[in-house]
């Protein structure tokens, strides 16, 4: 897959997105990265420590999240997206789920939309991919835990997004798919999605998992979400192993190490430069 200038071969490789978050309420670092300076900052030393993307949101997403205004949210991340793009080489993705924000941020010069409703919450979304050729990621979401067969019910909502870009004029090799860790879940339904991650990785399409300190690691360690980095390695190792294209991480670093472990242990070959 290509997004931005980078080519990226998942067959080889499980690499990291790195999270800026511009807003004030994030679950784990709501407010660290609203000024500019700090957060271009943070951004240097992600890339520096191995981030392969980096993946602005403006708007949080945690259970009980305050909604914001498209003009808000575009007004939080498309300075950011603009600065990143003039001052680092490196592919930034944007996290929306905001046809309005979205156009603004490929103006900017993202290179993907990370969308956790899957196209269903805005129908302009996959328009507006299948138009300016950027990558997407697609992540499975629901309103409520309501589900027949759990695992069936998912991978075949999740197919429903992918049907819904392919069928605007999104390329496939331009999609990937994301099962939803800690949305539309409950706390038993996300450890059996982690659990049957391999099912979902034959889904077709090149999967990104997104566990980075989420409350099935809090709920599970009984820990808040400045401890949870030990049980986030546990699921990143998991990621590896079922061959996963990105784990969408705060700390790259440490991350990083593990994949760069575990793909050791698989015996792939790594190119040196990634690992510096």
């Amino acid at each position: 897959m290509k997004i931005g200038n980078r080519e990226f071969d998942f067959s080889r490789h499980t690499y990291i997105m790195g999270i800026l978050n511009v807003t004030p309420d994030s679950f784990s670092d709501g407010g660290k990265w609203n000024d500019m300076d700090r957060a271009l900052r943070h951004v240097e030393e992600m890339i520096r420590e191995g981030a392969d993307v980096i993946d602005v949101g403006g708007e949080s997403t945690r259970p009980g999240h305050q909604k914001i205004s498209d003009e808000e949210e575009t007004q939080r991340v498309a300075p950011v997206i603009e600065a990143l793009k003039k001052r680092f080489d490196v592919p930034v993705s944007v996290d929306t789920y905001k046809s309005s924000v979205a156009a603004v941020a490929i103006e900017a010069g993202v290179d993907l939309l990370n969308d956790i409703w899957g196209f269903r919450y805005d129908s302009k979304m996959a328009a507006l991919a299948a138009a300016s050729q950027v990558a997407c990621c697609l992540m499975h979401n629901k309103d409520e835990a309501v589900y027949r067969d759990f695992m069936k019910d998912m991978m075949e909502e999740t197919l429903e997004c992918a049907r819904i870009a392919l069928q605007a004029g999104v390329a496939k090799d331009r999609i990937l798919l994301d099962p939803g860790i800690g949305f539309g879940k409950t706390y038993e339904m996300n450890l059996e999605a982690l659990r049957r991650l391999d099912e979902f990785c034959s889904l077709g399409y090149p999967v990104l998992l997104g566990t980075s300190r989420k409350s099935v690691i809090g709920l599970t360690l009984d820990l808040p979400a400045d401890q949870r980095l030990e049980g986030t390695l546990v699921t990143t190792v998991l990621a590896v192993q079922t061959g996963c294209a990105f784990v969408r991480v705060h700390d790259i670093r440490e991350n990083r190490r593990a994949i760069q472990m575990m793909e050791a242990i698989q015996g792939k070959q790594i190119r040196e430069r990634m690992y510096g």
